[in-house]
């Protein structure tokens, strides 16, 4: 008598699988990134297409300095959405981020304060501000929760 068996496998493969992650997008930290992209877009958006600048050297700040984060923001979202931290682990990911987000978040509440003051009543200058306040926000919640991963109390496995 012959008995055949027959198995069927079945491979499933998601998004996470391969070199790329689109799972990040979707988490605490990358909706963060992504709306901290967005508001400071929108923020060197409005400075971009104003005319009539009142102070020029103050909204030139605002600018660069709104410019200087969003393309580190993107640079840090790809790294996490390509996941080329672990092609790089001569360098701590999570101290980066966390020092990257502490200076974002004084530099950009300083570059929008001096927008605010320095507005003039242009209403693209003031919805600049606005933008560089939401962005100082999502910064500061940025910085808050990347602490705990970076600085916080860590476990070890020997029991003392």
């Amino acid at each position: 008598m012959s008995h055949t068996v027959i198995t069927a496998s079945s491979t499933t493969t998601s998004a996470s699988d391969g070199v790329f992650s689109l799972g990040y997008s979707r988490t605490i930290p990358g909706l963060l990134k992504l709306a901290q992209m967005v508001a400071l877009l929108i923020a060197f958006l409005c400075v971009h297409c104003a005319r009539g600048w009142p102070k020029w050297a103050a909204f030139q700040f605002f600018y660069v300095v709104s410019l200087w984060f969003l393309v580190v923001l993107l640079v840090f979202f790809l790294m996490h959405l390509f996941r080329l931290q672990a092609k790089m682990p001569c360098i701590n990911w999570p101290l980066t981020e966390f020092f990257h987000y502490a200076v974002g978040t004084v530099l950009i509440l300083i570059a929008s304060i001096v927008a605010a003051v320095k507005a003039g009543g242009v209403s693209a200058l003031v919805a600049a501000s606005v933008f560089g306040f939401i962005a100082t926000f999502l910064m500061a919640v940025s910085l808050w929760t990347s602490y705990s991963v970076s600085c916080g109390p860590h476990q070890t496995g020997a029991a003392v």
